[in-house]
């Protein structure tokens, strides 16, 4: 039998007819007339008493009618003899009930209550001169047994053991069906289960496993694609520039061009990589506190040298004194993303300002640039890894569509979020962090 399901209700089945026939052995046992205290003793005492009185002032007419109104009322045939076993009413040799009620308490009680006829009960009176016998056809014994009030509560236990042996296998097979599913692929498969017992914090531990699984295969999936799809523009411009330094027109400045495109995929591989590390494995992240304003100061006066160079300039306003809680290096380079982007796209003789502030318990920065800002329809996508506008897709602009991309993934994992709307002129991004 490989059912659970079935397992547990044959077992519960077994169970409940065990306790129903051992409560009916008891009741029996109960009704052993060699217990004097027993009810079914008294009765065949008090019995026993009448018919002898009836016999012994009114002759046989009276225990006739005696044993009559037994046999009208309990559906049952009384029996009263003398000593010897024999029949006072109708002189019959009745020495068989006699030596059958003489084996002994146990074994009368078994014979009695076990035979495969009728059941009978033996009285005997205090001075031995008259036996009573109490003899009940065994149609008559098992309804007092086997009631239609016992029917329906063995009904109604089986109905309670179908249903806990159903509320025992359904979790059970929920989560068989999410482990199939998952190990044929589907790693969205979860079983949900909102239970509070052992079963439940199963199926909460697998959707925790199957979680921890799928967020560790998305991370390693989105840098493969990552890698594959962003290294083939710098390394083609580096095969290019070796060429160029191959012929030795220009030497000086395609090496120039080698160190700029190496430098170019050191610092992206290294953002990739620890932005997707720090996804694999949220426990690898640091929580450290770090001052925004310090942070914005430093970053602002390292991207000053680039503003310069594309003739634009760098002002840090209203640097309010704000920390928050990360990792500096993952905060510093989405910072840094977002500053370099809006210098990228920055006429000359224009400014990019940056902003810190407080708003409802969060921090607030603001990166503004003056440029020709993206169409409203671009506005949702402009932060998926390597979208970039129609317009800008120009090797002057040196975007590889990733920057943006990467500083939301890193503040999401901060519990922060990023948007950016335009300001005409010019595109307005926001960054939004809880504040330690």
């Amino acid at each position: 039998m490989n059912s659970l399901f079935a397992r547990i209700l044959i077992w519960f089945w077994c169970t409940l007819a065990i306790t129903v026939v051992g409560s009916a052995f008891i009741s029996a046992i109960s009704m052993n007339p060699s217990d004097e205290n027993a009810p079914v003793s008294r009765l065949l005492r008090f019995q026993l008493e009448e018919a002898r009185t009836a016999y012994e002032t009114g002759g046989r007419p009276e225990l006739e009618a005696y044993l009559e109104t037994l046999s009208r009322i309990y559906d049952a045939q009384g029996i009263l003899t003398d000593e010897k076993g024999r029949d006072v009413l109708t002189g019959q040799d009745r020495s068989g009930l006699l030596r059958r009620a003489r084996l002994g308490a146990t074994g009368a009680f078994l014979f009695r209550y076990f035979p495969l006829g009728d059941a009978t009960l033996s009285r005997a009176g205090e001075n031995g001169k008259y036996w009573f016998f109490f003899i009940v056809p065994r149609t008559s014994l098992a309804p007092s047994f086997l009631t239609p009030e016992h029917l329906f509560f063995l009904l109604a236990a089986v109905l309670l053991c179908y249903w806990l042996a159903l509320n025992l296998t359904s979790p059970v097979r929920a989560l068989q069906k999410a482990v199939e599913r998952f190990g044929g692929g589907d790693f969205t498969a979860r079983v949900g289960s909102s239970r509070r017992d052992e079963l439940g914090q199963v199926a909460n531990t697998f959707d925790r496993m199957a979680g921890r699984i799928q967020t560790l295969l998305t991370a390693e999936r989105r840098l493969l694609l990552d890698i594959s799809h962003e290294l083939r523009s710098p390394l083609a411009r580096l095969g290019v520039a070796v060429e160029l330094a191959r012929t030795g027109e220009n030497l000086e400045a395609a090496l120039n061009r080698i160190q700029k495109e190496s430098d170019r995929l050191n610092a992206l591989l290294g953002q990739l990589l620890q932005v997707t590390r720090a996804e694999g494995d949220p426990n690898s992240l640091r929580h450290d506190a770090v001052r925004l304003d310090t942070l914005l100061q430093q970053l602002v006066d390292d991207s000053s040298i680039e503003a310069a160079a594309h003739g634009c300039r760098l002002q840090f306003r209203q640097p309010e004194p704000l920390t928050v809680e990360g990792d500096p290096e993952l905060l510093r380079r989405a910072m840094e993303n977002v500053i370099r982007n809006a210098i990228r796209y920055s006429p000359p003789e224009t400014d990019v300002e940056v902003s810190l502030s407080r708003r409802n318990g969060n921090a607030l920065v603001d990166v503004r640039d003056h440029g020709p800002g993206v169409p409203e329809e671009a506005l949702p996508r402009l932060f998926d890894a390597f979208y970039r506008v129609e317009k800008s897709r120009d090797s002057s602009s040196g975007g590889i569509g990733l920057g943006l991309s990467i500083a939301r993934r890193a503040l999401e994992l901060h519990k922060g979020r990023i948007r950016a709307r335009n300001a005409h002129p010019g595109l307005d991004v926001e960054i939004e962090l809880p504040v330690s």
